[in-house]
């Protein structure tokens, strides 16, 4: 039953959110050139002779300050929508015991760090190396609970990386592809075996029965 209310969930957010952006292009063409899409297309035609041109993609219609915000707005807040499924996957899947809210939190908000970031560089070499540095001298510890978890702070950079670079149809692809796939796994309970550590279920392992308390030998 939760595995149909997530699919219902996933499926009418991914249609409605299509089709506002469709009736949006329609009704005002113009918000088109504004749209961080068509990013995909210049990454899979191959690489230039320069390997550091192949990245200089994007924001090609910004000329002004008011259009570069534009541009900015729609892909901070593309990555949050299209991060948002996500969150509900891992919020349906994981148990009561092994639930982290601060990683449901760490996936809505990191996208949103990683396409501001990627804006900032992806122009500049010396900006890339600058935060190298600094992202190098900061020390990040965070223990997932599973390692299963860990795929889901992939997806958030990537999703990330995906709007800074004006790739959102990369970013939902992922999204789309990532939320199906892990329904399928949880319904059909894909790999499983009795007694043995599961992501998406609680552990079919039986406790062991105690020993009783053996009294001469504490005498």
């Amino acid at each position: 039953m939760r595995a149909y209310r997530l699919f219902m969930r996933l499926t009418v957010y991914y249609v409605a959110i299509s089709a506002i952006v469709y009736a949006a292009v329609t009704l005002k063409p113009d918000l088109l050139e504004f749209l961080p899409l068509g990013g995909a297309e210049s990454l899979l035609s191959g690489p230039a002779g320069d390997p550091f041109e192949a990245i200089e993609i994007g924001a090609t219609s910004v000329s002004n300050f008011g259009e570069s915000l534009i541009w900015l707005l729609i892909a901070v807040f593309g990555a949050l929508l299209t991060i948002v499924p996500v969150s509900w996957t891992y919020m349906a899947i994981r148990n009561r015991d092994e639930y982290d809210q601060s990683l449901v939190e760490t996936i809505i908000i990191l996208p949103i760090a990683v396409t501001c970031i990627v804006i900032i560089v992806h122009n500049s070499l010396a900006l890339a190396f600058s935060l190298a540095g600094i992202v190098g001298g900061v020390r990040f510890r965070n223990t997932l609970k599973s390692s299963g978890d860990a795929l889901y702070i992939l997806l958030a950079i990537g999703i990330g990386l995906s709007a800074g670079i004006g790739a959102m149809e990369i970013a939902v692809v992922m999204s789309l592809v990532f939320n199906y796939c892990f329904l399928v796994l949880w319904i059909t309970d894909y790999g499983a075996k009795k007694g043995t550590h599961r992501y998406m279920r609680h552990t079919d392992k039986k406790p062991h029965p105690e020993k009783p308390l053996d009294v001469s030998a504490s005498e």
